[in-house]
């Protein structure tokens, strides 16, 4: 019997095809050449159930000094997020809000780098842009029918990652046909919606949702494809960080993923993804600048 398609699957549209010529990613005023230069997103949560943090930068306090140790690492990008990815107690809107605002409306008057909330949530997305948030970082794959409309109107870049099934929900054993090339199809139609919605392309990101609805084979396959995926025109985003992936494909504990994480960060950026969304910022930092340099000498830019 034929596998029947996911709500995701069977609306997903065609592949896309990358231009020529530079890659450009713009985040509010600041604008990037992203041809061989990968960018260091800094992660902060601002949760109390973190997968990797449990907690140690929920208070607003122990977040800013966390964003300061970032920055000084060399973050490019620093971005919050209110809820945890996987399933847990309910967070209500509020609470969500109460968790990034404040959060936002610091860090963008504390430093010069963009920040970017990690909301599935339309109206969360709103209020932070207007607290000085310039990127939506959506891993529901734009599920809030507002969430972009919301960007466009903002003039604030977007994420559009894939997901099979919702963030929240446990999908222990997903089945793709082909899991490349369904991520891909998503990821196009997504980046359509998104310039339907009058979003350009340097402002719209993609990420293939490793561990979100993937198994680890399937989120090390999506890994080893990320050429195929930046070939869809916008720049990629790689959240590998310290992943379920990494510790079950190399019989890891969670603090022992740190080389694991580099080297698939290392791994993604010769492959074409050019946003690291990371924990470690130094050492994403180190494997950037490495690979920039071979990136850029090899191109015969240098």
């Amino acid at each position: 019997m034929a596998r029947r398609p996911t709500s995701n699957e069977a609306d997903a549209g065609p592949i896309g095809t990358a231009a020529p010529g530079p890659r450009l990613l713009t985040l509010g005023p600041h604008r990037y050449d992203i041809t061989d230069r990968a960018l260091v997103m800094g992660i902060l949560n601002r949760t109390p159930d973190s997968f990797y943090d449990r907690g140690a930068t929920f208070a607003l306090d122990a977040c800013l000094a966390r964003a300061e140790q970032l920055v000084a690492d060399g973050a490019d990008i620093l971005d919050v997020g209110g809820v945890k990815a996987g399933p847990g107690p309910e967070v209500t809107e509020d609470e969500e809000l109460e968790r990034v605002v404040p959060a936002v409306a610091a860090l963008t008057d504390r430093f010069a780098v963009p920040v970017s909330v990690d909301t599935w949530r339309a109206s969360v997305a709103e209020r932070c842009y207007e607290a000085g948030a310039v990127l939506g970082n959506d891993i529901s794959g734009f599920a809030d029918p507002r969430y972009l409309e919301a960007a466009a109107a903002a003039g604030a870049s977007v994420v559009a990652t894939h997901i099979r099934l919702a963030p929240r929900v446990p999908d222990p054993e997903p089945v793709y046909g082909d899991v490349v090339g369904t991520v891909a199809r998503f990821l196009g139609d997504r980046a359509e919606r998104a310039a339907a919605a009058g979003i350009p392309p340097d402002r719209v990101v993609l990420d293939a949702g490793l561990d979100l609805g993937k198994t680890a084979a399937q989120s090390l396959a999506l890994l080893r494809a990320s050429d195929r995926l930046a070939d869809l025109g916008h720049p990629l985003l790689l959240s590998a960080s310290n992943k379920t992936f990494l510790g079950v494909l190399l019989g890891l504990e969670l603090a022992e993923r740190r080389d694991a994480s580099l080297a698939a960060a290392a791994l993604g950026v010769a492959r074409g993804c050019r946003l690291l969304r990371v924990h470690d910022v130094a050492g994403a930092r180190r494997v950037r600048d490495t690979l920039e340099a071979v990136l850029g000498a090899g191109a015969g830019r240098r």
